[in-house]
């Protein structure tokens, strides 16, 4: 199909670098389904809302520009909006309530239905909505960067190590919109920076919301299962180490640690 007749998306981000990390995804989804990129709203067929929680006036926000995305999609027969993210995971049927020319309403867990529940929308008489309570079981759901992706910089890429968070802090909702805290399996990430490295990668950053945690709940699961010589430490020393010394990477960064961890 020549690219003048495609239909072209547009992806706005809200919030944290793990936010930026899921619009990736959703972004190398929607190209893998055959959607190319759009410059702008105005050239765009579906616009992506990935929201953020965190501060007080982002359901203000929101709300706010999904008024405006009415005028946009009445403009052009075919138009979808997409609202995701951790708002859309609290709110849940609260947007489509609000807004009902929303087309799709996603959560944090179901990142990778995003291709799936666009094209179930172009059917569907009311906005669909699926949120998720938890992480599904399967790489692919859990951790977004075995997904599709549509990197934003060459260089550079985020690796998820680890999502949900286990810290229960009466000021942050994240345990709330991002679940309990999961690491990703160690060998699966190493596998992906050599991956990444070999594709042209020179620095990664490790996502997760309490990254210095990281592994402890493999260790516990791993004594669990009968593994005697099982620490139950966190991993997160020893997996710095081994990412920064696979051929090519030249940076590791990481975000985001907590205190009581150090």
């Amino acid at each position: 199909m020549p690219e003048q007749d495609q239909r072209r998306y547009v992806v706005h981000t809200y919030g944290c670098q793990m936010n930026e990390h899921d619009s990736e995804r959703i972004a190398g989804l929607l190209e893998a389904d055959g959607l190319v990129r759009a410059e702008s709203d105005a050239d765009a067929d579906v616009v992506v809302l990935n929201t953020c929680c965190i501060r007080e006036n982002a359901d203000n926000k929101l709300y706010g520009n999904l008024g405006h995305m009415k005028t946009w999609k009445a403009k052009k027969e075919g138009r979808q909006i997409v609202v995701s993210g951790c708002l859309a995971q609290k709110d849940q049927d609260l947007v489509a309530q609000k807004a009902g020319h929303v087309d799709v309403v996603m959560g944090t867990h179901n990142v990778h239905r995003a291709a799936e529940l666009l094209e179930a929308a172009k059917s569907s008489d009311v906005p669909i909505t699926e949120i998720l309570e938890a992480a599904v079981v399967d790489d692919h759901a859990m951790f977004p960067s075995a997904l599709p992706v549509r990197r934003e910089k060459s260089y550079n890429s985020w690796v998820t190590i680890q999502i949900g968070c286990d810290n229960n802090c009466a000021f942050c909702i994240v345990p709330a919109v991002r679940g309990e805290e999961m690491s990703r399996p160690y060998a699966d990430i190493v596998a992906e920076v050599e991956q990444l490295a070999a594709d042209g990668v020179s620095e990664v950053t490790l996502l997760g919301q309490n990254v210095n945690s990281y592994g402890r709940d493999l260790q516990l699961a791993a004594r669990q299962a009968g593994d005697d010589t099982a620490k139950l430490r966190p991993l997160f020393a020893d997996l710095l180490r081994e990412v920064g010394a696979v051929d090519g990477i030249e940076r590791v960064r990481y975000t985001s640690p907590h205190p009581k961890d150090m």
